[in-house]
């Protein structure tokens, strides 16, 4: 039986500037860089989590898929935050880049779309808490 994600791959151009964006900007740590016989294996997570994200070089697939509605369909990754809210002002004093000016309240919690250097949209959610009023 399968037990966890493993890994989920992103694809950059660039891949140190992807690591600097991830750790410095988002909060990731660096977990894997290898280099290996196929390309470098670089790969960030969450502290604390199992699930690890690949910032694969692939320049043709970066960004992908460019008719994504950045209103309605959500990025490749999504990132869960105990306070949305509160993350989202420290990204933006990092320089991340959102696709709306603040956090939206959704029935399912808060959520909002960042974007990466290579244009990758990473989606960024706060559950709604059971008994709260707000996400």
């Amino acid at each position: 039986m399968l037990s966890t994600i493993m890994y989920t791959t992103l694809y950059v151009t660039d891949q140190d500037r992807a690591l600097t964006f991830y750790t410095e900007q988002l909060g990731l740590e660096k977990r894997i860089d290898y280099p290996g016989p196929d390309g470098r294996f670089l790969t960030v997570g969450v502290p604390g989590g199992a699930v690890e994200i690949i910032l694969w070089s692939h320049t043709a697939s970066a960004g992908q898929p460019v008719e994504a509605k950045p209103d309605t369909t959500p990025g490749p990754v999504i990132l869960e935050s105990d306070d949305l809210r509160a993350d989202f002002e420290v990204f933006r004093e990092r320089g991340v880049t959102f696709d709306q000016p603040e956090p939206v309240e959704y029935p399912f919690g808060v959520r909002i779309e960042a974007v990466d250097p290579d244009g990758n949209r990473i989606s960024l959610r706060e559950r709604k808490q059971p008994g709260s009023g707000n996400g």
